[in-house]
């Protein structure tokens, strides 16, 4: 009796320290995924990506993992989200009602994942409604990063809970904690699914006041040299190829040297509270691996962070004289900052030029890549290529059908053979398209127009900052991508004639410095 109480005590104790220890691995295999994306984030705003900005964590990941040199978004908040969500082009899936697609949520959820969101949606409904099993964050284009606003939602029902140290980026890492410990202790032998999708650092430019004060004086050397030292700190890492030269300061935006004092001390300030904002990306980056590490998850779970579109052009401050940890503040910056952050390209968000949809986009998965660890991959990639892969990854399938939508076909491509350190059948072809901003690039060529103003085409491979265009010596490519993108536009995208009237053929037009397009 004694000897088999000694035993049963034992096997308790055994079983009672693998309940509560972390799990070193699932009975599932699959990976568990977690995508983040970031908000109005340029193309060279991580450190690992050229910048000055401190971003440790995520540079560990990229050190670790893969960059992309050639991932592309949509150039706008809600269009990356949709085809992010659902492997189709934006209108493709019927915009932000995703009439016409399913979500990653949905189809991993079906394929037995737990699935969680945390941060903005931007779209219709909720999040609850496409499959996301838990739900934190706001359903708003952007908000107030200390007082929220009243589309904050935890899983479905209206959340207002805002205490006196609110922010933003802190609640969507500590609730995609939650969320994680909930679905780990409720369903250990399930993987799971994350998508992070912070505001930050989207304007306004709010950032708690320390982090702050360590950028407070970065700025005050001005656009000029600190471009001109992440276009070097790119070249030195080997990011971009030296062919590629560094496009020039927009005509419109002054050089540093002519500003007056209160104005060098106003643009440098507004750059801090961005550098900030991303620095506490970072910061909560951190906490969300601590955390996967904790809980013996880290090793099996694949990490994809992206940006939505390139950096933001639009002035659009108000409330100037209050500091960027004041609520009631509402800093925004302009063009002098935002082709810092589009580095080594030009134009910004909304456009279909490289410094409008070219992403950093950082890939780590200890347990299943097989890349080279800090390597970067010069294949292009897209975000429709998100629900390809998760599927892949998921052994999931692409239904045929859905309750109440008429699905198109997948339109992405898993990246897996890209993490496996392989070369994978690249696109035929991507299509680019927000209001009148059109391109679309065919292996090493590119068509892109600026409002709808005139064709221009580039070797993307050999010109990727798009310097040098060659539409006029080869009128013929021209005429071939450009009936591409109205097929495209036409037959996949399901544009109206309105949406794809023939270019002008006028100049491109400049864009003022506070993001306005300037009159011819």
């Amino acid at each position: 009796m004694i000897r088999s109480l000694i035993c049963y005590t034992l096997a308790l104790a055994a079983v009672l320290a693998c309940w509560s220890s972390p799990r070193s691995a699932q009975a599932d295999p699959r990976p568990n995924i977690v995508i983040m994306m970031v908000d109005d984030l340029g193309f060279s705003d991580f450190g690992c990506y050229g910048s000055e900005i401190e971003t440790p964590n995520i540079d560990q990941l990229a050190s670790d993992g893969l960059r992309f040199r050639n991932f592309y978004n949509t150039g706008k908040c809600h269009s990356s989200r949709v085809s992010l969500l659902t492997g189709l082009y934006c209108d493709q899936a019927g915009s932000e009602s995703l009439k016409r697609g399913v979500t990653i949520a949905e189809v991993l959820g079906q394929a037995g994942y737990s699935t969680a969101m945390v941060g903005k949606w931007h779209l219709s409904k909720q999040p609850t409604d496409f499959g996301f099993q838990k739900y934190f964050g706001h359903l708003s284009g952007a908000t107030n990063f200390f007082i929220g606003d009243n589309s904050f939602r935890l899983n479905g029902e209206k959340w207002d809970d805002f205490d006196d140290d609110f922010y933003t980026t802190d609640a969507n890492v500590k609730w995609a904690k939650t969320f994680l410990n909930e679905s780990l202790a409720e369903q250990p032998d399930k993987p799971f699914f994350l998508y992070v999708a912070h505001n930050a650092p989207h304007y306004p430019l709010h950032a708690r006041e320390e982090d702050f004060r360590k950028y407070e004086h970065r700025y005050e050397e001005g656009w000029d040299k600190l471009r001109a030292a992440r276009y070097e700190r790119q070249l030195e890492m080997g990011l971009i190829p030296k062919q590629w030269a560094l496009s020039l300061r927009p005509e419109l935006v002054p050089a540093w040297s002519s500003l007056d004092e209160e104005q060098k001390q106003w643009e440098s300030r507004r750059m801090a509270a961005f550098a900030a904002m991303v620095d506490r990306v970072d910061q909560t980056t951190g906490q969300l691996v601590a955390f996967l590490k904790e809980k013996g998850v880290f090793e099996n779970t694949l990490i994809l962070i992206c940006s939505d579109n390139g950096a933001c052009p639009f002035e659009r401050t108000r409330g100037k004289e209050y500091e960027p940890w004041d609520p009631r503040s509402y800093w925004c910056y302009d063009t002098g900052w935002s082709h810092v952050g589009n580095t080594p390209f030009r134009l910004h968000k909304q456009n279909q030029h490289e410094g409008g949809i070219s992403s950093p986009i950082i890939a780590h998965w200890p347990a299943g890549m097989k890349t080279k660890p800090g390597a970067i991959t010069a294949q292009p990639a897209h975000l429709i290529d998100f629900m390809a892969t998760c599927i892949d990854l998921g052994a999931a399938k692409y239904p045929a059908s859905w309750p109440n939508r008429e699905l198109e076909p997948l339109q992405g491509l898993s990246l897996s053979p890209i993490l496996a350190g392989e070369t994978r059948k690249p696109h035929d072809f991507l299509y680019f398209h927000f209001a009148t901003n059109r391109a679309i690039r065919q292996g090493k060529w590119k068509v892109v127009t600026h409002r709808a103003s005139q064709w221009e085409l580039y070797d993307i491979e050999k010109d990727g900052t798009e310097l040098n265009d060659l539409a006029d010596q080869h009128p013929e490519r021209v005429k071939e991508l450009s009936e591409l993108w109205h097929k495209t536009a036409v037959e996949t995208d399901h544009l109206n004639p309105k949406q794809t009237k023939p270019v002008s053929g006028k100049k491109p037009p400049l864009l003022q410095k506070d993001g306005r397009p300037a009159s011819n």
